[in-house]
């Protein structure tokens, strides 16, 4: 039977991209998102490649994660692949003029969500002595920079977070993985910059960034290495990147 991969976060982004890469691998999905109609058009079109099932929750909502894993349909509740994708930020300010609401939904989202989702699979993982945890990190978990603050402090979570599955989870012959990516295209700094496309295009601008589907074949590669082999932790930039602040525009 084809492996089935629960992907949080899979509307948009790196969290699509995956998706597409995996139907096209003949993996089985569970799409997780927020928002129903993308969930469904998604759906429409990765069902033409493999079997898909949907679960709309909002990972930062525990009764949610639950609820939704209780209504997996029978022939999805083994899964092998978890892929915790969901994640956001809001803002770039000082941590004095910070808005405790973006911190909350980051904090919320980026560390309690992946805790939340992690701890209603994992007991299935223990129990077929199998499974690999992809935890998607950023290089803002390896390098504070200015503004960042909360965002950063989350994503340093993960960072721990993912290391301290690996122990934890290493006796029971699991395989935990994080990708850090650094600057990626997506709808990331539309979010961060509260819909100002403007502002958020000008991110992106004099240079070549990581696009999803970057992002996604190497989370692909990371998965399909022989079950021996575990690339435990992985940090990848566009060529024009040096560092979080280092960025060779023209």
């Amino acid at each position: 039977m084809n492996k089935t991969a629960f992907i949080t976060g899979a509307t948009s982004g790196i969290g699509k991209a995956t998706a597409e890469i995996f139907a096209k691998n003949n993996i089985r999905l569970i799409l997780c998102g927020r928002r129903a109609e993308r969930l469904k058009e998604l759906q429409n079109e990765l069902s033409k490649l493999t079997e898909v099932t949907t679960l709309q929750f909002d990972v930062s909502k525990r009764t949610e994660v639950e609820a939704a894993m209780n209504a997996l349909p029978e022939n999805f509740k083994q899964i092998d692949i978890l892929i915790n994708n969901a994640g956001n930020a809001h803002g770039l300010s000082t941590i004095q003029d910070g808005n405790v609401d973006d911190w909350d939904a980051m904090l919320d989202i980026n560390v309690k969500g992946l805790l939340y989702v992690s701890k209603a699979i994992i007991p299935q993982m223990i129990e077929n002595n199998n499974g690999f945890i992809v935890n998607i990190g950023s290089t803002a978990g390896k390098e504070v920079y200015k503004n960042g603050n909360v965002y950063c402090a989350s994503k340093f979570a993960v960072n721990a977070l993912n290391k301290s599955m690996r122990l934890d989870l290493n006796e029971h012959n699991i395989r935990v993985s994080a990708i850090h990516p650094g600057l990626v295209q997506t709808e990331f700094s539309e979010v961060r910059f509260k819909g100002d496309i403007e502002r958020a295009e000008t991110v992106y601008k004099g240079y070549k960034a990581l696009q999803a589907e970057d992002v996604a074949d190497i989370i692909h590669f990371v998965i399909t290495r022989p079950y021996h082999v575990n690339i435990e932790d992985l940090v990848v930039f566009p060529t024009a990147q040096a560092s979080a602040t280092m960025i060779h525009k023209t």
